[in-house]
């Protein structure tokens, strides 16, 4: 990946995107398919705000149903075979489990019917172009048999549990990066650490923005007749800060946050709801617990955003009332994220209600036409919101595009026909290399583990093992060349999984840490300051 304004202050395009996130990344993918000019700019890193918080799911949506949002639902539902599709190395089946008890919100009847009807909602999931991708019918066990599968289910008052599959995403950061490096592909100019600071403007019509270098200090200034704002939580407030012009479009700000454990349960992403009516499920995710999520309205400026001590307690209670497990103690969490959702509904009372159907707005009416704004949307939906971005773009520029293809291309370095194929040739190629190695490079990194095991044999210090998934020292040194990592924690949380369980160990920081200093030509304060940046990072909050 080119870090485009690295080399460039100036140029014109048919589409600016500003957001660099799972939305920009689509868009830009999308549109460049489609024969487009299109230059996207960051202003951190790639997917490291809300696309870097989530709960690791491409998934259908159940919970819409109870809203009755059957075509977001059957969108949804849609888009997950064609991502698990395009993006086979990523995008893994999961079995959910939900536990049945003796009162309405948890009824095994109502259950059953809405399972019923999610099952509808997505005949077509049989159809994937791998068959290990094929998603079984919902089935459901009586108590007995529930706790068998999953000990870690409260007992009391228990009937017994429906188990379906969604899809698990197992690195979104990464997933985000192969749609960028599908849109550089198409021709796509990308750049991280790029804050747009204003648009250009000629009367009533956006022309283009200038943008700000975060790494050499220098503003670059960049054209095109369409420009769309996939800021997320900060779409809103790029309008304000960067123009004199009022927008009426006030985007809601939802707090989500996760937390990461010891293994709790077995194979199944169990799902509860709360006293509180709201879900919160415990999910396995690389031999740990995954457990999420909050949902809760936040009000204040996104930049000052931090998860709170509080938030985490309040999670942590929430799970030791509602499964059958030893205590869990705010010690016992090993790593915590958070972000904040944009959400395009603003008339339900709290976020939780709130919907997940993204908008597309034209800001036209309010004298900035050339500009339009995304709100809302998920990881699931992510591709086919380009597609009607695109399309709305189309029709606005009364241009002549070819029609989308995208759910038919595999994305950037996800080029499997069949993972279980794949993962055997690997083994056999690379046979010198441990085990977990193979499997974690091959998963996360799909064809592109190829440039990484030759760097490895290449450079023998780079093959060294991090940790116990196996992975090795030369995924940092890719990440410095290939994907435009310019800080220990773009490397630690968004190339690679070894921040991502917690606290990696000191010496893994550091050899991480000097090997980046050694490609990016970091000077010794450079280095420290990188290693405290991310010390804090694993602290719990105060």
């Amino acid at each position: 990946m080119e870090r485009f304004i690295s080399t460039h202050q100036s140029g014109k395009f048919d589409l600016i995107v500003i957001g660099g996130g799972i939305t920009g990344a689509t868009l830009a993918y999308e549109a460049g398919l489609r024969g487009m000019d299109v230059a996207l700019f960051e202003k951190s890193d790639y997917g490291s705000a809300t696309s870097s918080a989530t709960s690791k799911l491409i998934h259908g949506g159940l919970r819409y149903l109870k809203n009755m949002e059957l075509g977001l639902v059957r969108e949804s539902l849609r888009e997950r075979k064609i991502m698990s599709n395009i993006a086979p190395n990523f995008v893994y089946p999961i079995p959910f489990m939900i536990p049945s008890f003796l009162s309405l919100k948890s009824n095994k009847w109502a259950m059953q019917i809405g399972m019923w009807l999610y099952d509808l909602l997505s005949y077509d999931k049989g159809f994937t172009w791998d068959e290990s991708k094929k998603l079984p019918r919902f089935k459901t066990y009586k108590t007995k048999s529930t706790i068998k599968l999953e000990p870690c289910v409260k007992k009391r008052g228990l009937t017994g549990s429906t188990v379906y599959y969604d899809c698990q995403n197992i690195f979104p950061e990464r997933l985000t990066l192969a749609f960028l490096k599908s849109a550089e592909k198409q021709g796509a100019k990308l750049s991280n650490y790029a804050r747009v600071t204003s648009f250009l403007r000629e009367a009533r019509q956006v022309t283009g923005i200038k943008v700000m270098d975060e790494i050499s200090g220098k503003e670059g200034v960049f054209k095109a007749p369409a420009i769309v704002n996939c800021a997320g939580p900060w779409a809103d407030i790029l309008i304000k800060q960067t123009t004199s012009s009022e927008t009426r479009h006030h985007i809601r700000r939802s707090e989500g946050i996760h937390i990461v454990t010891k293994k709790l349960c077995n194979m199944h992403a169990v799902s509860v709801m709360t006293k509180r009516r709201r879900h919160i499920m415990v999910m396995p995710w690389r031999n740990h617990a995954l457990i999420g999520t909050t949902d809760k309205e936040y009000i204040g400026n996104p930049d000052n955003y931090k998860v709170s001590k509080q938030s985490i307690l309040d999670l942590l209670n929430e799970v030791n009332e509602n499964y059958d497990i030893p205590p869990l103690k705010y010690e016992d969490v090993l790593f915590y994220y958070g972000g904040l959702r944009p959400l395009a509904d603003t008339d339900t009372e709290n976020s939780y209600e709130s919907s997940r159907k993204y908008e597309i707005y034209d800001n036209a009416d309010e004298g900035m036409d050339g500009l339009f704004t995304v709100e809302g949307g998920k990881y699931t939906t992510s591709r086919q919101l380009a597609v009607e971005v695109v399309e709305k773009i189309e029709k606005k520029m009364k241009l002549k595009l070819p029609k989308s293809n995208s759910e038919t291309q595999y994305l950037s370095g996800c080029e499997i026909k069949e993972m279980s194929v794949f993962m055997k040739n690997l083994h056999k190629q690379y046979a010198g290399f441990h085990y977990k190695t193979i499997e974690y490079l091959g998963k996360n990194y799909g064809t592109e583990c190829h440039e990484i095991f030759n760097l490895a044999r290449q450079h023998p210090k780079l093959a060294k093992v991090l940790n116990e998934e196996g992975e090795i020292l030369a995924e940092a040194a890719f990440a410095v060349q290939n994907e435009s990592a310019l800080s220990l924690s773009d490397i630690l949380f968004r190339r690679t999984g070894l921040g991502g369980l917690g606290h990696p160990g000191d010496g893994v920081i550091e050899q991480v840490a000097h090997l980046a200093g050694d490609y990016l030509q970091w000077n010794q304060s450079k280095i420290k300051s990188e290693i405290e940046h991310v010390q804090k990072r694993f602290l719990l909050p105060d």
